[in-house]
């Protein structure tokens, strides 16, 4: 990816070796010392400008070249400067230079195969797990049960057959769930982990409750209500500062409230439950007051003791152990020949220079980096936002720093931002073809049987009221056949007229299709079912009064 800098940084090499050998060993002066500490500062700010370069590189943004060849002349103008300053210690220099060689190396070239990892090896992976807040008591135990130092959890996980069933299935036919929720969590980490982190509570159950109920997706609404990323009820949620804001916005699907509501459960379940996890797990997906009456019950025993197990519902007794697999597979991802994606988790805000939707960003963006393209970070990272609503110039998203590479150079003109439009503009009822009347041939024309046939135009829809000057009237794309005013109005009253009261929604279709397909305004049509922006929430099985539609 970052081959091209390379040659370029060859040279400077050279340059380093054979001043570091010239490089004066004495004692600097007070004027010396300033001088080196500028030359490190410059030092300093050419590295960082080098780093920025690489990033708009990966992003394929057209001044990233130039911006990389930029920083490393101001780097040799640094090196150049050390040489002829007295006390400046080239060894310094020299590192930095290191450091960015195995960058722009490690940035062109694939993964090195790690070898393989004996599972039997101890914990080769908790090096890497963050270190947890004791001074939460409900959460110590929780935490000792992941980190470097605690091995209950290892136990737990290599002698307990329904935890390897977990591990298995998450390897097997779950795989694919299990990366694409660990690469929607990358994503959404700077938003969920901070509120575990400051709870006490590690960073690995965050990740196997996340990935048990939503895959990482933000706007899963299960069959029972449970809604958001970590799948809350709406009088649970309400209790822990979750529901409707003055927006309308229900902030269970927000992954920063989430993530704190979960944290703030999680803790408070433990304190009842004996800081079990696997009973707080139960709870989080059985009911508390179930948990916590089977634990009564039960004169504390474990989750795993027979006589509790068989009292919780199989929904329970499968949860739990998923949950802690899918922990112990974060953690232990190279025991397991497990490659987690590495996605672009570095965020950026992505202002729009035209209006769009989510789903036309999808478009245009294209999937350079990812699989399954970009729909899915832009809508977790604003999942305030229908993803089919279009957002005035000046909107402005979460993204990362690849997204908006690709916003750059794809979405803002050309081939590809046109093609984007198009497809989200389309109108589909303009497909359909209308049988018009037979119509006298001109004489000496040649005649047929055959009914004429007109064919609607195939063109793009207008953009969405909300979208035009309030001033602007509505309008109205001329038809490939001329037709007399007359003949068209009445057809349009028609339609109005065979417009229902009520309309029950479909699965996939949001308030905006369905003013469309009603020729309603959107609106009007929100007001009139009480509906607030900006997500204009619905749901299948809706009804909605259309009342509005046929004035």
């Amino acid at each position: 990816m970052h081959r091209a800098v390379l040659p370029r940084l060859a040279p400077l090499a050279c340059v380093l070796s054979v001043l570091l050998a010239a490089a004066p060993d004495a004692i600097a002066s007070r004027r010396d010392d300033t001088a080196v500490a500028a030359i490190n500062q410059q030092m300093g700010a050419a590295e960082a400008r080098y780093r920025g370069a690489l990033v708009k590189i990966a992003n394929n943004a057209p001044d990233g070249k130039k911006e990389s060849d930029a920083a490393l002349e101001d780097m040799e103008d640094a090196v150049a400067a050390c040489g002829k300053q007295r006390g400046c210690q080239m060894s310094t220099l020299l590192g930095t230079y290191k450091r960015l060689l195995k960058d722009a190396a490690d940035g062109g070239a694939t993964d090195a195969d790690d070898g393989d990892v004996d599972p039997a090896d101890p914990d080769p992976d908790h090096a890497g797990v963050a270190a947890f807040n004791a001074s939460v008591p409900q959460a110590a135990h929780a935490a000792s049960l992941l980190a470097a130092d605690g091995h209950d959890f290892d136990a737990m996980v290599q002698y307990n057959p329904a935890v390897q069933a977990g591990i298995r299935r998450w390897l097997t036919d779950m795989r694919g769930a299990l990366l694409q929720s660990y690469e929607n969590y990358e994503t959404m980490r700077q938003l969920m982990w901070p509120s575990y982190q400051r709870a006490g509570l590690p960073e690995a159950l965050l990740f196997g409750i996340m990935a048990k109920e939503s895959n990482g997706k933000v706007h899963v609404t299960s069959r029972t209500g449970a809604a958001g990323p970590l799948q809350f009820m709406y009088a649970t949620g309400r209790r822990f500062g979750l529901g409707p804001d003055a927006t309308g916005f229900d902030t269970r699907y927000d992954p920063r409230a989430a993530a704190e509501a979960s944290a703030a459960y999680l803790n408070e379940r433990m304190g009842e439950l004996n800081h079990s996890v696997e009973l707080a797990l139960a709870a989080y997906n059985g009911g508390e007051g179930r948990a916590l009456r089977v634990y009564q019950n039960s004169g504390g025993r474990s989750f795993w003791d027979a006589g509790v197990y068989a009292q919780f519902p199989e929904e329970t007794r499968d949860y739990v152990p998923m949950v802690v697999a899918a922990a112990w597979l974060f953690l232990h991802p190279k025991q397991y020949g497990l490659t987690f994606p590495k996605g672009d988790a570095k965020p950026a805000p992505l202002h729009l220079q035209q209006p769009a939707s989510i789903y036309e960003l999808a478009i245009c963006l294209g999937n350079k980096g990812v699989r399954e393209g970009y729909l899915r970070p832009l809508r977790n990272l604003n999942p305030r936002y229908d993803a089919a609503s279009w957002l005035p110039v000046g909107t402005t998203l979460n993204a990362t720093t690849r997204i908006v590479g690709l916003y750059g150079r794809y979405c803002t003109q050309g081939p590809r931002a046109e093609l984007a439009a198009q497809l989200v503009r389309a109108d589909p009822g303009t497909a359909v073809v209308r049988v018009g009347h037979l119509q006298p041939a001109p004489m000496g024309a040649a005649t047929t049987s055959a009914t004429t046939v007109q064919s609607a135009p195939v063109q793009t829809a207008p953009a969405p009221a909300e979208m035009q000057p309030a001033s602007a009237p509505t309008a109205v794309a001329p038809s490939s056949v001329s037709k007399p005013v007359a003949q068209a109005e009445p057809r349009a009253k028609a339609k109005r007229k065979a417009t229902p009261g009520h309309y029950s929604v479909r699965r996939g279709e949001t308030l905006t299709s369905i003013a469309e397909k009603f020729e309603c305004d959107m609106r009007e049509l929100a007001r009139d079912n009480g509906l607030k922006g900006p997500r204009y929430a619905i749901h299948p099985g809706q009804r909605l009064k259309l009342a509005i539609c046929g004035d």
